[in-house]
């Protein structure tokens, strides 16, 4: 059943919503464009067709169009989360939390950042980054969990430990600790049982699409945000998004970044004016990256920051091009990779927009619906199902198993002060990297398997993402240093989003994973193990999943928070002596690890 949306109350930002696209790339998507407007994509989507993606979609498709019209869905809960955040201001209470994982997090923290409102995220299993939450202002606090399927081992573990906090402080947990949860999950049973107040999200809207439902607004609204201005930008950008006319900016942005799926089948995303929509890029990494990346096929999202590698201009353009470029990147950049398409998103188009990445304008909730819709079209023009998510499933069992049968991972590779490497898997790729007698050897060997036309590099750091936000900016460094592509997950949050490309898209990545091993004893109530354990099982199973599918893995573990450093900068050298290798040699490298080589 369809749900017309009416008007939301509040009124739209005046912000026009536009895609601008470079000619040569509009040119090349043309064919794409035609198709979406042909098959009415757009007017299928509206009217909550599930026959889209073809028939091996069309179960999990007919339970998960919700979000098409979650601005009209959505609006009566704005009163009721409005009403609760002043119940709870009434209480003292003014700090929110929120346990949530993947698009359940994701959303909340751009939509906060862009109202300029504190919102505590918690989607992480690291005991130093949670106990810092835990320990300050408990008396001010309040927790929303988020879990769609109730059932999410970190969301879970998250609410076992507060609720301990708060008994602790002599605080009813039922009190202070808010659930969003679809109707009829365990944790909603649960959580009714005990008292909480419960908001029940759309069960046919899945987690990545959730932006504009309870996942995304209650935490949100909670913290302050304007909810209803969010869902009133949304509103007012829908009818030109479910139009099948070639002015529809999601159509025109589909067939922008699936124009030549063979050859450019990756997307850089920076958000230019560093403003209300700074954390964008990332939410629209998840989004694409678990929803594309499956049967081998996908579009790989990257989101970096203005004027990195990936969005920078090719120094070969004219001098014109590379003038108009300082909006975007600041300075050229040299040979920008060639599967690389770069995006920037905006709240307002500049008046002169570079003319060599594709411009998406539009307020949040414009931005929102649009990445939603050009999404679910990029699903039907690669031939996936947009809506399922097959490969994350076996990092979660893996971790599991680890969990349950606990054993000793083996000697290492090697050690080196602080740094403990291993390699999981026993094929070819594996083997050359085991082969090597020394970190700068290893990584050598690990970045020398990076394909120059196709590859790219995933870096994974399972640590205190807050305490050690400066580990992310190396991921630029590292990618202009190999020139190719590089891709940066904190973990475990990334195993719920980009995890899914990593083992479901194109075989086309190289994986250096790194883990702060802590002794931090924070236990997780009513559970054998703690949080310590947890994030070492999570980090150690995905690398083995990803061993078993025949790709590149290096696992570094580092007893302090120095050695992650280290490790990145080294890594950092090491890529541009590959890249002076690949250069000289006009192909490969010779893959020697010799102390000479890497000083």
């Amino acid at each position: 059943m369809t749900t017309e949306p009416s008007t939301p109350a509040a009124t739209p930002t005046q912000h026009p919503l536009r895609v601008v696209i470079p000619e040569a790339l509009a040119g090349r998507a043309q064919p794409a464009l035609r198709r979406l407007i042909d098959e009415r994509f757009a007017s299928r989507l509206a009217a909550g067709d599930a026959t889209i993606w073809g028939a091996d979609a069309q179960p999990e498709a007919a339970k998960r169009l919700g979000w098409v019209h979650a601005d009209a869905v959505s609006a009566p809960l704005v009163d009721e989360i409005v009403a609760l955040r002043d119940h709870l201001h009434a209480q003292g209470v003014d700090r929110i939390v929120l346990a949530g994982m993947g698009g359940s997090s994701l959303a909340p923290e751009v939509i906060t950042i862009a109202a300029d409102v504190a919102l505590n995220i918690l989607d992480t299993t690291d005991p130093q980054q949670l106990r810092r939450v835990l320990d300050h202002d408990i008396e001010r606090t309040a927790l929303v969990v988020s879990s769609k399927s109730g059932s999410t081992l970190e969301t879970d573990s998250q609410r076992r430990a507060f609720a301990a906090a708060f008994t602790a402080a002599g605080i009813d947990p039922a009190e202070r600790i808010v659930i969003v949860t679809d109707p009829g999950s365990p944790l909603d049973a649960l959580a009714r049982e005990a008292g909480h107040h419960v908001f029940n999200a759309d069960p046919n809207v899945g987690g990545r699409y959730s932006a504009l439902t309870a996942f995304g607004l209650v935490p949100s609204g909670l913290a302050g945000a304007d909810i209803a201005g969010l869902l009133a930008d949304a509103h007012a950008a829908l009818p030109a998004l479910l139009a099948d006319a070639e002015s529809n900016p999601a159509l025109q942005l589909a067939a922008a970044l699936a124009a030549d799926p063979q050859h450019v089948d990756k997307f850089a995303v920076a958000c230019e004016d560093a403003g209300r929509l700074t954390d964008l890029p990332a939410w629209i990494e998840q989004l694409v990256a678990e929803s594309t990346g499956k049967l081998g096929r996908g579009v790989l999202p990257i989101a970096v920051d203005t004027g990195e590698f990936e969005v920078a201009a090719d120094d070969r353009r004219d001098s014109t091009a590379a003038a108009r470029l300082a909006e975007l990147t600041g300075t050229p950049g040299p040979n920008r990779p060639a599967d690389v398409v770069p995006v920037a998103v905006v709240d307002a188009l500049p008046d002169a927009p570079a003319d060599h990445a594709v411009w998406v304008a539009g307020s949040l909730g414009a931005q929102f619906m649009t990445w939603e819709i050009a999404t679910a079209a990029l699903g039907l023009l690669l031939g996936i199902n947009p809506f399922d998510q097959p490969d994350v499933e076996s990092a979660k069992a893996a971790a599991r198993d680890l969990l349950e049968h606990p054993v000793e991972g083996g000697a290492p590779l090697l050690v080196d002060d602080t740094l403990a490497l291993f390699v999981p898997g026993t094929d070819e790729a594996a083997s050359a990297i085991a082969s090597a007698s020394t970190l700068e050897g290893a990584l050598r060997r690990l970045l020398g398997q990076v394909d120059p036309a196709l590859g790219y590099v995933a870096v994974q750091v399972y640590a205190d993402r807050e305490g050690l936000d400066d580990l992310g900016e190396r991921r630029g460094r590292l990618a202009s240093a190999l020139r190719r592509p590089v891709t940066f997950g904190w973990g475990p949050r990334f195993l719920h989003s980009t995890g899914q490309y990593h083992k479901g898209g194109p075989a086309q990545g190289v994986f250096l994973q790194l883990t702060r091993v802590s002794d931090d004893p924070l236990p997780i109530p009513e559970r054998p193990f703690g949080f310590a354990q947890l994030i070492r099982a999570q980090a150690t199973g995905d690398a083995q999943v990803l061993a078993a599918h025949g790709l590149p893995v290096l696992r570094i573990e580092a007893s302090d928070d120095a050695g992650l450093a280290r490790a990145l900068d080294v890594a950092v050298r090491v890529a541009s002596q590959v890249t002076d290798a690949r250069d000289s040699s006009g192909a490969g490298l010779s893959g020697r690890d010799t102390n000479s080589q890497s000083r």
